[in-house]
C-alpha cells in the first residue's frame, strides 16, 4: 500500500447504548429493503464488536474479520465460520446465538448482539454472504506482514520516550514507530487496525504502550502493547470516530481518552472494560490527564473550558478554567501535568467542590489563543461567579495555536510548541517563573508533538513535515533530525537527486 501524507472491547452499558442506537437504524433499513449490504450493514458491527478480538494483530482463535476475505477463511476451528446460503451450517452464526438456553459465546466479554443483528448476520447469510465493498474502499491489506509504505513522510500526532529513555516511539500510519532514542535505528513497527494514531504513551512501568485513535466517521480505537514481545495485548473500540488525548494513571491500572462525541471516558487497562464516562463537555474532548493520586480526571475541550472529574463517582467537579466568557479565547488542544512532590494545599472551604485533595497539582493548558498557562488542579478558595482562581499564570505567548506541550522528568521545564501559517515553533520555559529558557532551531512545519527524553538533555518535536527533531532545552540548538519512517525505494531516489 502506497501511503502520502494523509493522516474495540468496552462493557458499560452506556457503551453499548451508543453502539445500539446508531446501529439498529440500519439493521432496520436493511430489514425493511430486504437486501443486506456487507459493507453498510454488516462490516460496521463486526468493527464494533469483533475486529478487537479478530485482527491480523490480536488474531483470537486464529480467526481475523476485518475483510470480507479474512472472514470466509477457517481460524483454528476445523468448522467453517460461513456457509454461503446456510447460516444453520455457519459457526459465526452458532457463536453469536443462544445454544441450549446459555448466553452466545461471542462477542466474548461483552452483551450479546441484539436479536435485530443476530437476524441481519444471519440474512446476511442466508442471501449468498456477498462482497459489496465498493472497488475505491477495496484496499490492500495492512498489518505486520504487509506494513505500510511511504511515498511522503506522514504527519506525527504524538510522540513518547519509553520511561527509561531507551525507545521513541512515534506515531505513524496504521502503526507506531519504535527507535532508539537517538534516532539511530528503527527497532519496530507496531502496525494496528487504526489508520489514524492521535495519540500514544508508554505506561509508567514503561511494559505497556498504549494508543488511540481510529478511522474517522467509522470506529474509534484504544490499543495497549506489550512493549517486549512488540505483540498487540488489547484492543477497545469506543464511539464512532477516532479517540484523542490519552493518559495513564499513576499505578499504570487505568487509561483515560477523549472522543468526537463529547465524552471523557476511562477504562481498565488489564480488561478494557469502561471506568468512567463523563458527558459534561459540549465539544471534542482533546486532552487527559490523572492527578498524581488518581482520584481525579482533568480534561480539555474545544468548548473552551478544563473541567475535573472524580474518577470513583464518574461526578464532574469543577471547571478549573474560568466559565466567564472571553477567559478563554479559543478551544483547549493540550494538557499537561507538571510532575512534583507531594504538597499540602491551602485549607480548602468545606463548600468548596473537591474540598479533600491531597496533592497540589499544576496543569499546563494551551490551544487556540497561543498563550501558555498554568493552572491549579484543584480551587482552594469558594467560587465567585467571573473569577479565574485556579490559574496560576500566564506564560509568554506562543505565534499561533498551540498543539503540544509538556513537563521535564523533575517538572523544572516545560516544552511548548505551536503553529502560525504552516511554520512551527517550540520553546522552553521556566516552569517556576515562567521565564522563557530558548527558542529551538531548526523548526519548519507545524508543531503538534513535543516531549523531554528523560534525562532532560534533549527535547524531540515533530509535527506536520513528519521529521522527528531532537534540540537541546538550555540552548535550543538542534541536535538532530530524521525520518522515522521507511520512504519508498522511489522517493528516496527522488529526494537524493535534488
Amino acid at each position: 500500500m502506497n501511503m502520502g501524507r494523509g493522516l474495540f472491547t468496552t462493557v458499560l452499558s452506556l457503551a453499548l447504548v451508543g453502539h445500539l442506537v446508531a446501529a439498529e437504524p440500519a439493521a432496520m433499513k436493511a430489514a425493511e429493503s430486504g437486501v443486506v449490504s456487507y459493507y453498510r450493514d454488516i462490516r460496521p458491527l463486526f468493527v464494533q464488536n469483533c475486529q478487537g478480538c479478530h485482527q491480523p494483530a490480536k488474531a483470537s482463535g486464529g480467526y481475523v474479520m476485518t475483510s470480507h476475505a479474512a472472514i470466509l477463511k477457517k481460524g483454528d476451528s476445523e468448522e467453517a465460520p460461513i456457509v454461503a446460503g446456510k447460516p444453520q451450517e455457519s459457526l459465526l452464526v452458532a457463536q453469536i446465538t443462544s445454544q441450549d438456553g446459555q448466553p452466545p459465546v461471542m462477542p466474548r466479554a461483552k452483551e450479546p448482539l441484539p436479536e435485530l443483528q443476530v437476524n441481519l448476520v444471519k440474512k446476511w447469510i442466508e442471501q449468498g454472504a456477498k462482497d459489496d465493498t465498493p472497488p475505491s474502499a477495496r484496499l490492500a491489506p495492512v498489518d505486520a506482514d504487509h506494513p505500510p509504505t511511504y511515498s511522503l513522510p506522514p504527519v506525527i500526532t504524538s510522540i513518547d520516550y519509553s520511561p527509561d529513555g531507551a525507545l521513541l516511539a512515534v506515531s505513524g500510519y496504521h502503526e507506531v514507530l519504535l527507535h532508539k532514542p537517538d534516532g539511530s535505528e528503527l527497532v519496530a513497527r507496531l502496525v494496528g487496525a487504526s489508520e489514524r494514531v492521535q495519540s500514544l504513551a508508554f505506561s509508567p512501568d514503561g511494559k505497556l504502550l498504549a494508543v488511540t485513535g481510529g478511522n474517522p466517521g467509522r470506529f474509534g480505537e484504544v490499543q495497549i502493547w506489550d512493549v517486549a514481545k512488540r505483540k498487540l495485548q488489547l484492543s477497545v473500540p469506543a464511539t464512532y470516530d477516532t479517540l484523542y488525548g490519552l493518559s495513564w494513571s499513576a499505578d499504570g491500572s487505568k487509561l483515560a481518552f477523549g472522543c468526537a462525541d463529547n465524552t471523557l471516558r476511562a477504562i481498565d487497562a488489564k480488561t478494557g472494560t469502561q471506568l468512567l464516562y463523563q458527558g459534561a463537555h459540549s465539544d471534542w474532548v482533546l486532552g487527559t490527564v490523572f492527578s498524581a493520586d488518581a482520584t481525579h480526571l482533568v480534561s480539555i475541550s474545544r468548548d473552551q473550558s478544563m473541567k475535573l472529574t472524580e474518577v470513583a463517582t464518574q461526578r464532574f467537579v469543577d471547571n478549573i478554567t474560568s466559565i466567564t466568557p472571553g477567559a478563554l479565547k479559543g478551544g483547549l488542544l493540550t494538557v499537561s501535568r507538571r510532575p512534583q512532590k507531594e504538597k499540602k494545599m491551602a485549607k480548602v472551604p468545606p463548600d468548596t467542590p473537591g474540598a479533600a485533595p491531597k496533592i497540589y497539582d499544576e496543569l499546563l493548558i494551551g490551544g487556540s489563543d497561543g498563550v501558555p498557562r498554568l493552572y491549579k488542579m484543584h480551587r482552594e478558595t469558594k467560587r465567585v461567579i467571573g473569577d479565574d482562581a485556579n490559574r496560576i499564570r500566564e506564560l509568554e505567548g506562543m505565534p499561533g495555536r498551540i498543539y503540544a506541550g509538556c513537563f521535564s522528568a523533575e517538572g523544572s521545564l516545560l516544552a511548548v510548541g505551536s503553529s502560525l501559517d504552516g511554520r512551527g515553533e517550540v520553546r522552553v520555559f521556566q516552569a517556576e517563573d515562567g521565564k522563557r529558557v530558548s527558542t529551538f532551531e531548526g523548526q519548519q512545519g507545524a508543531v503538534y508533538t513535543v516531549k523531554f527524553h528523560p534525562d532532560g538533555k534533549q527535547v524531540a518535536s515533530a509535527g506536520f513535515d513528519g521529521v522527528v527533531r531532537l534540540n537541546d532545552p538550555q540552548t535550543g540548538k538542534r541536535i538532530k533530525e530524521f525520518l522515522p519512517i521507511p520512504l519508498a525505494a522511489n522517493r528516496v531516489a527522488a529526494t537524493s537527486e535534488q
